[in-house]
């Protein structure tokens, strides 16, 4: 059976000693009294639950899947997960970020994202359920009106509803300008939808007293493609003026998705037939409202694939410690043994270290991208808010894309070690790389999260927001140039840095002669990007733990911060030179090519 230690010691070290989370945040008004000690505390608590409480449900939860009884349309989620979640609501996690206007703690994103990450770790399938109604409050916490926040956001940050939210349709993917969705006024504020949702995650289960949909769908008078897509709130059952329960609304799930991983996650299609809905913000401008929940759900899912790639690596880690097979190429390490633990194997290390450094880039990057979604809220200075808000953007398809890719890759390095057991279910490897699968497609497919990055946030404003970010870049370099001991690790970093400057003015060049130039450059363009993100943190890293070790510390997590960075850059980074050569290939090899696709 897998294994489980919240990874807590990383994190403080992230949060405190190279983000000085705390601190930064300090100077927003509804952060003032926030201090370390709070910050840990929190922590602790919510690596308890996630460890004690939701990760012993994921292998059953897994094995179980999700019932759905076609009689009543009412579906159970696996053995466990209901009173998990009570006691998920009983100790207010629900609440940690949320508004203390609507009953929340007001606490910050990024405690909120370390959360999630632990939970993640634990319980992918689980972590759902109560994660989408994150993004429902985001979503109805900005562009709600007043009733309709007063009706649900309580319900939403106590947890005693959730949320979801209902984009797609059969026939539509990722281009939701083709959905059908029919919305029709009834003259009273209120609107008869019906049609029909595929892939809405937790659409159904039996968690929570409520469900509180967003779903996309078209008025009469709407203009077509996606400039004619509205949002409405449409409740499991109607919410009477008090705020206490009615009847049952006419959305119902019509069918359970039968999928390789996420078993435990209601996946579900939704029909609506007649149901009752409110409108979100104003007519034809749904996307725009919608895009608040979608950008957070995409940095949610970044954060599930951090957290499965962290649980991946340390049952790998411990597996590598104990299994013997065969013997150490510079001879015998455990000669008390008739082999040595395969942790002294080259590859298995390369496996290892490889899950281990994509954990920690992805932590770093989390956290700052959840840092800067606080100071966009609630920092007094509008320039910060609005370079915040700004960089937020670049960042997000990477936290998604980046991530993800680099996730799958990871649990499937740490299956690898445990040989033909990672292949068997006992062991949970392989359900961490079936989990970890469907976090490259939801949410914006990895290439979407490509040409978005290339396309809008990089070529949309002529590299701008991208020269911010290289302006973070360039600070470091220039702090820690001349400093011997961090050559092996600003080098490479700095080199990157200058070479990605022309490289994004020759796909942009070429793109201005061949839009399909920029879709056959953007998905290498995303990983070297995101290679310059992560490279910039592990450099960051480095030079924290460099002068720790200078003033004095024998903690050996030091060390092994250095002994990761030092294996990134030498192993992982070296990719963007391949990557920035099949860039540069073109189009042509990709778009040329009709007899070969015959």
């Amino acid at each position: 059976m897998p294994q489980y230690t919240p990874p807590l010691r990383d994190m403080q070290f992230v949060l405190h000693e190279v983000l000085d989370a705390v601190g930064q945040l300090q100077v927003c008004p509804p952060h003032a009294e926030l201090d370390v000690e709070t910050f840990n505390a929190v922590l602790e608590e919510a690596g308890r639950f996630a460890a004690e409480v939701v990760f012993p449900l994921n292998v059953s939860g897994d094995t179980e899947g999700c019932t759905l009884d076609r009689a009543t349309h009412e579906v159970s989620a696996p053995k466990g997960f209901k009173e998990a979640y009570a006691q998920y609501v009983d100790g207010g996690w629900p609440a940690l970020a949320c508004d203390p206007e609507h009953g929340g703690q007001g606490l910050p994103i990024v405690l909120n994202q370390c959360l999630y990450e632990m939970l993640n770790s634990a319980n992918q399938s689980w972590t759902m359920y109560p994660g989408l109604s994150h993004g429902a409050y985001d979503a109805l916490h900005a562009h709600g009106s007043p009733a309709q926040k007063a009706l649900y956001l309580p319900k939403l940050t106590s947890g005693e509803w959730t949320g979801t939210m209902c984009l797609t349709e059969p026939h539509c993917g990722t281009d939701l300008g083709l959905l059908r969705t029919k919305a029709e006024p009834q003259g009273d504020g209120t609107y008869r939808i019906t049609g029909e949702k595929i892939f809405i995650s937790a659409g159904e289960h039996d968690l929570a007293a409520n469900i509180v949909h967003l779903v996309l769908a078209r008025l009469p008078d709407a203009p077509s493609g996606s400039k004619g897509i509205s949002l409405f709130v449409v409740p499991k059952y109607l919410v009477n003026a008090d705020g206490s329960l009615g009847t049952r609304n006419g959305i119902h799930c019509g069918g359970l998705e039968h999928k390789m991983g996420i078993h435990g996650n209601a996946t579900c299609q939704m029909v609506l037939e007649g149901a009752i809905g409110t409108l979100v913000g104003e007519p034809n401008k749904g996307l725009q409202a919608m895009f608040v929940m979608m950008n957070a759900a995409r940095l949610g899912v970044g954060n599930q694939s951090l957290g499965l790639t962290e649980v991946a690596f340390q049952n790998a880690l411990a597996y590598a410690r104990e299994r013997i097979q065969m013997r150490s190429l510079t001879g015998p390490k455990a000669a008390d043994k008739p082999a040595d633990p395969i942790i002294v194997h080259p590859d298995v290390r390369r496996m290892l270290l490889t899950a281990k450094a994509y954990a920690e880039g992805a932590r770093a990057l989390l956290c700052f991208c959840a840092v800067l979604s606080d100071k966009e809220l609630h920092h007094p200075d509008e320039k910060v808010r609005r370079d915040s808000a700004e960089l937020l953007a670049l960042l997000t398809p990477i936290a998604k894309a980046f991530v993800t890719d680099n996730g799958f890759a990871a649990t499937n390095e740490c299956m690898q070690v445990f040989g033909g057991h990672g292949y068997i279910k006992e062991w949970g490897m392989e359900q961490f790389v079936r989990d970890a699968r469907i976090n490259m497609i939801y949410e914006g497919t990895n290439t979407v999260q490509s040409l978005d990055l290339l396309g809008r946030k990089v070529l949309g404003n002529n590299g701008a927001t991208l020269k911010k970010f290289a302006r973070l870049v360039a600070a470091l370099v220039e702090t820690e140039g001349a400093n011997e001991k961090m050559a092996e690790f600003i080098h490479p970093l700095a080199e990157l840095g200058e070479k990605m400057t022309k490289f994004t003015t020759e796909i942009g060049m070429k793109a201005l002669q061949n839009p399909d130039e920029a879709g056959a450059a953007a998905v290498p363009y995303l990983r070297v990007a995101g290679h310059l993100v992560y490279g910039y943190f592990f450099a960051l890293m480095a030079s924290v733990a460099l002068k720790k070790i200078a003033a004095g510390s024998t903690d050996p997590f030091y060390t092994a911060k250095l002994q990761t960075a030092r294996f990134y850059f030498a192993r992982l980074f070296p990719e963007t030179a391949m990557l920035m050569r099949a860039a540069r290939a073109g189009s042509a090899v990709l778009m040329d090519t009709d007899a070969a696709l015959a």
